[in-house]
């Protein structure tokens, strides 16, 4: 039996065809897991039949919520409410372009009172939780260093490299990892600490009140790349005292990309604009240009407006949750799949910190529905491939956008990752299992090759939808492979 453990050294290697017919039972006991065994919320596409490589069909176990959440079922029904009045904003007098500009400026309210900010923090939409922090990089003040940890997604780490900055490599507990912040405050001349607020490797929480404190005793702001945490916890920006927070509308359960940047006012006043364009502007000569403040300066063009109201309708629903029902669905979802992989030789279930809340408990709140594990001697990326075809399982393999944090769990060819969410169901956790432990067992039943950086079956004969182009070479479009 194998159990959770801080940085394995050992790399995953692809394990040969080993056809067999045998199908094992999932070791769950739902009994123990009562609030986990329905959905807390409908989504889209939750009875979604997907084909299997080798014939026959199974309802698709979503389990890559971390990359893109399904749609609500609420939010998908107040698209179709508001689609038919989609116009320009801002600037038309039409009846649709005004209710349409109505929808985009209370969306921004209904933001900020999600997230518990200070009626005077600005509320600027953007693509994307990646979009929003490249904008808030070119709004930090003087020559101070912006500080972040190496353990970041991509989002929070290059966007900080076009300026002074300085990286804290993370200790293998949260609390030598607070105190190595802690000195690099001291030392000074650090403008911005820049910190996630749940891992999007492992999903471990950090202590973002606690960093908040910190950077502000010597004399930093702090923002929060809350992309994985918004979706699983309550944010109350004045209650911690953060300054800035950044989060996605793609995880939070509604369509089309959006994002969003919330946070105190005078930095993004006085920033240059990030996009030059229309509607940042208050005035504008042919060689001069007099700027917007508040949003608008950040805004140029015609924004997503129906990725703002999609955006904020998530926001409504998940603030109108039962707390205590959301995270105890959550977390007993999490404590089957650590227990059941935990039950199978060779998988080993990865965290960043050894002193972190595990989060498998009754009352655990120190993860998010996140988790991260390898099996020993195959490959991750074939692994995730094998689950697909043959168990219509999905979740996600690789690097996961975080390259330095994946070499410091000794993984640097990656590690698979499995999320749920809202719309997940014991289930789904059940097939998961199941299909780890029959790879381990008797192999993969099929013959697989490498499609443009992707492991898919051989002569793959899973059709599409008749709507959409199956594509040849696409398998793994930008592949992210390349090791130092």
């Amino acid at each position: 039996m194998s159990t959770s453990v801080v940085l394995p050294s050992f790399p995953p290697q692809p394990t040969p065809p080993q056809p067999t017919q045998a199908r094992p039972a999932a070791a769950i006991d739902p009994s123990a897991y009562p609030d986990a065994l329905r959905p807390l919320a409908p989504v889209v596409g939750a009875d979604l039949i997907t084909p299997l490589a080798a014939g026959g069909e199974l309802r698709y176990a979503n389990l890559d919520y971390a990359a893109s959440a399904p749609a609500l079922t609420q939010v998908a029904d107040y698209l179709n409410e508001v689609l038919p009045y989609y116009a320009s904003v801002h600037r038309g007098a039409g009846y649709a372009s005004q209710v349409s500009t109505s929808v985009y400026e209370n969306a921004r309210g209904i933001v900020r009172d999600f997230l518990g900010a200070r009626p005077d923090d600005e509320v600027v939409f953007t693509r994307n939780t990646t979009d929003a922090l490249n904008l808030l990089a070119g709004c930090v003040p003087g020559a101070g260093d912006v500080l972040y940890l190496d353990i970041e997604h991509h989002a929070n780490l290059l966007p900080w490299q076009a300026r002074p900055h300085r990286s804290v490599v993370a200790a293998r507990t949260l609390a030598e990892t607070l105190e190595r912040v802690r000195a690099w405050l001291k030392a000074g001349e650090v403008s911005l600490l820049a910190v996630t607020g749940a891992s999007n490797i492992t999903g471990e929480i950090l202590p973002i009140a606690e960093l908040a404190r910190l950077a502000h005793e010597h004399g930093a702001r702090i923002v929060v790349d809350a992309a994985q945490l918004a979706p699983h916890r309550r944010i109350d920006i004045a209650g911690t005292d953060i300054d800035y927070v950044a989060f996605s509308g793609h995880k939070l359960y509604a369509p089309f990309g959006a994002g969003v940047l919330v946070g105190r006012s005078d930095w993004l006043d006085a920033g240059h604009p990030y996009l030059a364009g229309g509607g940042a502007v208050r005035e504008v000569r042919l060689d001069s240009v007099a700027w917007a403040d508040g949003p608008a300066r950040h805004e140029a063009g015609s924004p997503n407006v129906l990725g703002a109201a999609t955006l904020a309708k998530a926001a409504q629903v998940i603030a109108g949750l039962d707390e205590g029902a959301w995270h105890r669905h959550e977390q007993q979802l999490r404590a089957a799949l650590v227990a059941g992989l935990g039950e199978i030789e060779g998988v080993t279930v990865h965290r960043l910190f050894e002193d972190s809340d595990p989060g498998v408990g009754p009352a655990s709140h120190g993860s998010v529905g996140i988790v991260n594990f390898s099996v020993a001697g195959h490959d991750a990326g074939l692994t995730a491939a094998y689950l697909s075809a043959e168990h219509g399982v999905g979740l996600r393999d690789g690097r996961f956008c975080a390259h330095p944090a994946l070499r410091r769990l000794g993984l640097p060819s990656g590690s698979l990752r499995a999320s749920f969410g809202l719309g997940s169901r014991l289930e789904d956790v059940e097939r998961l299992v199941a299909g780890v432990r029959d790879l381990v067992d008797h192999g993969v039943r099929l013959d697989y090759s490498v499609d443009s950086g992707r492991w898919v079956p051989t002569n793959d004969a899973r059709p599409f939808p008749e709507w959409a182009p199956n594509t040849p070479g696409t398998a793994g479009a930008a592949p992210c492979t390349a090791e130092d």
